[in-house]
């Protein structure tokens, strides 16, 4: 069995919101001459596969790549933070309820996890509500920071409050990494902003007392944990020596939060592969393939498969710790 927690998806067709709202350089997706182009404005920002939104072709390659399970997450382009309140939300709410009818034709193969207006904290935990309670969804993706905000800001201390006691799992995903506009060149962004972007978020959350403030909040982290786990020596390290510099929100050392969250595992390589497992600890480390973009485990699990690894371990790494961080 495999669980990929680490999926994306989005619809077929979406309304034109540029037009709509009058504003902005909101995402819609066109289909010409055989492709299907990602259209940000009226200008082209990416060509897709069809493996992006055909749900039929999805299953196929899940059954051709041994993938039991799918989560669904949204495309990190289409959190719209940057959008008004209460246009976030409509588009918010346009993705869950795709996701969610997606999950309905398919229940046995597909767990879908929302997305909300972070620009908003009181429509955000409203549109968590919804997607826990009516969509029953078992979790969120959020980005790893909302309009250049870390997630340390008191301000998100609400939202993390109620998705605890809702039992919502939230997966942090890199968006607008820090500096992407001067490392263009080369792919830097994803090769390099990414890693770097995610280990922000895990800093962020646990210097900011978020872990320590909602100890029951189930919080995973995508592309191996970025940096994190490469640089905790580093990290643990700058807390010892400048205290009045990290720990001025949070003073317990970072490493004892190593076994207080989930990464997935997403390394593309078996030396850090039996890295994050000997730091991050086995029982934190979900199966997540980044389907369906190039950059991703092509043979979700595969790596996993052919490292030689006892069969319990592989159990708990393909599919049974992203049970508990799902809690289903």
């Amino acid at each position: 069995m495999k669980i990929d927690i680490h999926t994306h998806i989005m619809p077929d067709k979406m309304p034109n919101w540029v037009q709509k709202f009058g504003y902005g350089e909101f995402i819609h997706l066109e289909h010409r001459n055989c492709k299907a182009c990602m259209m940000k404005g009226d200008k082209l920002f990416r060509e897709v596969e069809d493996n992006c939104f055909d749900a039929a072709l999805r299953l196929k390659e899940m059954n051709e790549r041994d993938v039991t399970i799918q989560v669904l997450s949204t495309i990190p382009v289409l959190f719209n933070y940057w959008a008004k309140p209460k246009d976030g939300l409509e588009t918010s709410r346009f993705f869950n309820d795709h996701i969610a009818n997606t999950v309905t034709k398919n229940t046995k193969r597909f767990i879908g996890i929302g997305t909300v207006p972070l620009q908003d904290i009181d429509l955000a935990i409203q549109e968590m509500e919804r997607c826990v309670t009516e969509l029953k969804m078992p979790g969120l993706e959020i980005g790893s920071n909302i309009n250049g905000e870390n997630l340390s800001e008191q301000k998100f201390f609400p939202f993390y409050k109620r998705a605890e006691e809702l039992g919502c799992a939230l997966f942090i995903h890199p968006w607008e990494m820090m500096g992407e506009n001067q490392i263009q060149k080369y792919w830097l962004p994803w090769l390099v902003g990414m890693p770097v972007e995610t280990s922000r978020a895990i800093c962020s959350m646990i210097f900011g007392g978020v872990l320590q403030a909602f100890p029951k909040l189930r919080v995973a982290f995508a592309h191996g944990g970025g940096s994190f786990p490469l640089t905790i020596g580093r990290i643990e390290h700058g807390f010892n020596v400048r205290p009045d510099l990290v720990a001025i929100d949070n003073a317990i050392n970072p490493r004892d939060y190593i076994g207080k969250f989930w990464i997935d595992s997403l390394v593309h390589d078996e030396k850090a592969m039996k890295y994050i497992i000997d730091v991050m600890g086995e029982d934190k480390i979900c199966l997540g393939s980044d389907y369906p973009f190039p950059l991703g485990e092509h043979h979700p699990g595969k790596l996993i498969q052919t490292m030689g690894l006892e069969k319990d371990l592989q159990e708990k790494l393909l599919f049974k710790n992203a049970e508990d961080w799902l809690g289903v």
